[in-house]
């Protein structure tokens, strides 16, 4: 294509009165594209051919996920969850877009450290990041605790809503127990908790309590000196990737949700190859798993649980609020104590977790688990609409013993209850026949149908018994054989 230097030349020339054949002489351009350019009457433009490539259906997405501080995804990231979309791309036009994106984000660090790998069994390292994230449809501040081992690089974390020494402790403990056993070492950083002092050229001042939930794991406290993150890259390089891949973008209705999905994402993580040790963590967990040291008994706590009597209907009050414990414990002292700031654990007296909740936000609310309460008879109600209710619901023809006792006995109600009681003592299929035959024989008080139980109940249910088995073999003649068969044809 011909530009607009060629344009101006050729028109300046022709106005002049130049003949085509001469200017295109003179150009060194055909006389159809000298022809050409004359008829313009505006100057010529460049039009690009632009093909459709397969990441441009998705470039408002991909705007969304890189620019808006609600996502900030990284390339890789933005690229899996393409793929979920249905992308069926390579990652390189992914690149490529987030490229025009951006002015500069590549930094090469000058410093360079030489990496030193970890004999199983002998080190693990533990650190915390802070987030924000969307939990019960709130933006909640929460603390993820993370240990991994050095040699197979296996990892896990909890989630806290508090960052307190107790709460250090509890998940050390916890990260170790998921493990199913502790390191020699343990590699931390220098917060109060855990360090009181770590000036350079002296050894560190450890936290009382942390040295003594340290021998209690039977591990050894090493600090990494100050301002030298590096000294456990090992597990602050994965906060970034648990950011990135986990936390943005998420929302959980619970505490427990984000600890129950947290958990299943890192087991998922561990089975992808380390870039590093080019092994899969889970695999060579394995192999550690033989090296680390057993766990304690019991737990190192700080502070003793709190006492407190359970209610008569198995529940126990914390901070204005009501949580239920195995009906066993009704009447009984049990022990609680909150970790975490969300998680309330109840023990007995020899100090085994019994039960355990999430903490209710609000006042006087109740939580409540039904399997707190199995093997319990279901109280008989005293409300006369739920006492029929529950007549007809239980037994085969309780709308009819209703109906026909209404008129015989006076409150017929107060005899349907006290049927219901019986099955503290009968099961519902005797008390079935018992009451059928009752309604045949127009008894309907409470006292009646004692008498019937206590004289009559064996014979009624061997006649109920008989009319079902004759019933069965009427129906299966097959089921029956004459005398003749057992007696071999003998006289």
């Amino acid at each position: 294509m011909k530009d607009v230097q060629d344009w101006i030349t050729v028109k300046r020339l022709y106005r002049s009165g130049m003949k085509i054949k001469a200017i295109s002489r003179q150009l060194k351009m055909s006389k159809n594209t000298v022809k050409r350019l004359i008829k313009l009457e505006e100057e010529p433009t460049y039009i690009r051919v632009v093909n459709m490539t397969k990441v441009d259906t998705y470039k408002d997405q991909i705007r969304k996920w890189y620019l808006e501080p609600e996502f900030d995804f990284i390339g890789t990231r933005i690229f899996r969850e393409l793929k979920i979309l249905g992308y069926m791309g390579s990652i390189g036009p992914v690149y490529r877009y987030l490229n025009i994106l951006k002015n500069e984000r590549r930094r090469i660090n000058s410093k360079a450290t030489d990496r030193i790998e970890t004999p199983p069994g002998d080190q693990a390292q533990f650190d915390w990041a802070e987030y924000k994230l969307v939990v019960d449809n709130q933006i909640t501040k929460v603390y993820c605790f993370s240990l991994i081992l050095s040699s197979s690089r296996a990892k896990n974390i909890v989630f806290s809503l508090t960052v307190d020494g107790d709460a250090i402790y509890e998940a050390i403990q916890d990260l170790f127990s998921l493990f199913e056993g502790v390191t020699q070492e343990l590699i931390i950083d220098n917060p109060k908790a855990l360090v009181i002092e770590n000036n350079h050229g002296s050894p560190p001042k450890y936290n009382i309590d942390a040295l003594r939930m340290a021998t209690h794991l039977g591990t050894e406290l090493n600090a990494c000196s100050p301002y030298r993150a590096r000294t456990k890259g090992k597990v602050e390089k994965p906060f970034q990737y648990i950011e990135e891949q986990f936390i943005k973008g998420n929302s959980f209705t619970s505490m427990e949700d984000l600890s129950i999905k947290g958990k299943v994402f890192m087991k998922e993580w561990c089975k992808v190859m380390h870039t590093t040790t080019r092994r899969v963590p889970e695999e060579a967990f394995r192999e550690e798993r033989e090296c680390l040291l057993p766990l304690p008994a019991k737990r190192f706590i700080r502070v003793q649980p709190e006492p407190r009597k359970v209610s008569f209907d198995s529940f126990i009050s914390v901070n204005g609020n009501k949580y239920s414990v195995p009906i066993t414990y009704a009447g009984k002292t049990v022990k609680f104590r909150i970790v975490y700031g969300y998680k309330l654990l109840i023990y007995d007296k020899k100090d085994s977790v019994i039960a355990q909740h999430e903490i209710n936000k609000g006042k006087h609310e109740v939580t409540r688990e039904d399997l707190h309460y199995k093997g319990v008879m279901a109280v008989v109600p005293k409300s006369i609409p739920e006492i029929r209710r529950k007549f007809v619901t239980t037994f085969e023809r309780g709308a009819e013993y209703l109906e026909k006792s209404s008129s015989v006995v006076e409150q017929s109600s107060y005899h349907a209850r006290q049927i219901l009681k019986l099955q503290e003592l009968y099961t519902a299929p005797i008390l079935n026949r018992i009451l059928g035959y009752c309604i045949d024989h127009n008894i309907y008080a409470i006292e009646g149908v004692k008498e019937i139980l206590k004289n009559k109940s064996l014979e009624i249910l061997v006649e109920s018994m008989g009319s079902e088995v004759a019933a069965a073999t009427t129906n299966n003649p097959g089921l029956t054989r004459s005398m003749s068969y057992y007696g071999g044809g003998q006289d």
